[in-house]
């Protein structure tokens, strides 16, 4: 039976982080830059230039900004997990801005984006990384997390797709149904105090 751990990624060797987003979908290209930078600047961007602004971040970060989990001791999937103002380009969603939150609260983080390698799926490792991410979130004095999955009961998606994350991944972790901005994208969030308080 496989062995699940989760390590912050600011404590991965800098070959494991490149390993986990370039196993499927976006992530070779896009270095979990999306809600980093703006969308010009992201569109000027090479994707060693992504690479690089990643690698910076993950150097210099005070709290880890993301999670790698990691199969066998293999890294096989990603998650980004932050303060809603540390990633930058969530203030200009549409479907953000749904949330009953204001957008500059540093309480309420955000997890916002998934890799797990082809191989690897099927594991259940997004929905541990979900729960790391709460625990994480929850350790770093956040009062809410909140999610922006789709929901594939209504549109049908490719597995690049998924990146947000499901409404039933999020459900599955304790996230309730916040706003639904579009057929297809959700405004989750969870309570972490609240979390706490449960039996």
């Amino acid at each position: 039976m496989s062995t699940i751990r989760i390590e912050a990624a600011t404590d991965a060797p800098w070959n494991d982080v490149e390993h986990t987003l370039t196993g499927g979908g976006d992530g070779a290209s896009c270095s979990c830059q999306w809600f980093m930078i703006t969308r010009k600047e992201f569109d000027a961007c090479s994707s060693d230039a992504k690479r690089q602004l990643l690698r910076r971040e993950l150097k210099d970060a005070d709290i880890p900004p993301a999670l790698i989990a990691y199969v066998d001791d293999v890294a096989a999937a990603w998650a980004r997990v932050g303060p809603r103002p540390a990633q930058p380009a969530l203030a200009r969603s549409r479907i953000v801005r749904a949330s009953d939150e204001p957008i500059e609260d540093a309480d309420v983080w955000a997890i916002t984006c998934f890799v797990v390698r082809r191989e690897h799926r099927g594991r259940g490792l997004a929905a541990a990384l979900t729960t790391a991410a709460v625990d994480h979130a929850a350790e770093h004095g956040a009062r809410v997390v909140e999610a922006y999955p789709i929901d594939t009961e209504q549109r049908k998606v490719s597995s690049n797709e998924l990146f947000h994350g499901s409404v039933q991944l999020f459900s599955a972790a304790g996230f309730r149904e916040i706003a639904h901005p579009t057929d297809s994208r959700v405004v989750m969030a969870l309570d972490v105090n609240r979390r706490r308080r449960a039996p």
